[in-house]
């Protein structure tokens, strides 16, 4: 019998899920793999390569929460007996040794229930954005606060948390996993390899909409926590992600307008403006070489730690856009929508 099982999830990956198919049917588990209404052939695809394939209702809406609980339910349905599960994205395929890794570290540490290893990215050469998202993948060895989308998890655990928030659009791992350690258990990034992911932003506007998607998906999950009662405001889950954003956007327009004034009656002149601007600017500037210093050696060289310090300052401008879009959904009472960013 199977120890594990994989559950991957998609939406018109196309050649990208034909590389993920080809990774796992090797390893001779069963596979279920969850579509949310693609019309490229994936459902066909995975039937062809011997996956259980469930077809999600478009009609009530779809997000990966949705589907990954699809997923590990049919996959109990089918191998009750399953310990493991291993999630996979569509559009990533798993190195041919990371199965085995994962199932022996979880064999010899009983107390950890959520395994991840290093995500990369396919050809970070190709564009400046798939290089920013291989830096982000590139999380420390060690005990971990959550997982991305690939992750092996204990089954009973994951079960036992009631799986994965079907509200949410974004940050959905991260808040099970939140649960989980919660209620004891450890979520553990091991050395080596585990999956490729292939982003393929080729375009500003994929990455911008990359990050609206976050922010959105942060403020969801910190709103949930916030209305749930928690008083322990340094264990909501991205608190500091949501705030930092509008302090450097409203903090910089407050100091903006007060320089500029000042400096404006100072001078008699609309020089104030421009000095108030680049004074601005320099914050920002400064901020971004920072987080660039510090995260060097993470992103590879100081070159493209800088690189990775800018992106984060200019992403807030598009996080404080998702964040918007929450407020306005909250408004008009709207339930959360899918936001996508690929091509």
């Amino acid at each position: 019998m199977p120890e594990f099982g994989f559950v991957v999830i998609g939406r018109n990956e196309g050649h990208r899920f034909l590389r993920c198919l080809k990774s796992l049917v090797h390893c001779g588990s069963p596979i279920v793999y969850v579509d949310s209404g693609s019309t490229d052939g994936s459902p066909e695809a995975a039937f062809d390569a011997g996956a259980d394939v469930i077809n999600l209702n478009v009609s009530m809406g779809f997000n990966m929460s949705r589907a990954r609980n699809a997923g590990w339910r049919r996959l109990l349905e089918i191998h009750p007996s399953l310990e493991f599960v291993q999630f996979l994205d569509g559009d990533c395929e798993l190195d041919p040794e990371w199965a085995s890794c994962a199932l022996e570290f979880l064999g010899n540490n009983p107390e950890v229930a959520v395994v991840c290893g290093r995500r990369l990215e396919r050809r970070p050469e190709q564009t400046i954005y798939n290089r920013l998202i291989d830096i982000e993948w590139n999380t420390p060895v060690g005990p971990a606060r959550s997982c991305g989308g690939d992750s092996m998890m204990r089954i009973h655990v994951l079960r036992t948390a009631g799986g994965f928030d079907e509200h949410l659009i974004a940050g959905e791992e991260p808040e099970l996993c939140f649960r989980i350690r919660k209620a004891g258990w450890g979520i553990q990034r091991i050395a080596g390899r585990m999956s490729v992911h292939d982003a393929d932003i080729r375009q500003f506007g994929q990455w911008w909409m990359r990050h609206v998607r976050a922010g959105y998906g942060t403020l969801f999950v910190a709103s949930r926590q916030l209305a749930d009662g928690s008083d322990d405001q340094g264990e909501i889950l991205f608190l500091d992600q949501v705030r930092s954003p509008r302090r450097w956007i409203f903090g910089s327009l407050i100091l903006f307008i007060t320089v500029a004034v000042i400096l404006s009656i100072a001078l008699g002149s609309f020089r104030g403006v421009l000095l108030a601007a680049g004074i601005v600017f320099l914050a920002w500037a400064i901020q971004s070489l920072r987080i660039g210093i510090l995260q060097r050696k993470r992103a590879g060289s100081l070159c493209a730690g800088l690189l990775y310090g800018i992106s984060l300052m200019i992403a807030k401008w598009a996080i404080l856009q998702g964040q918007i879009r929450f407020f306005r959904d909250q408004i008009k009472k709207q339930n959360a929508r899918i936001i996508e960013y690929k091509k």
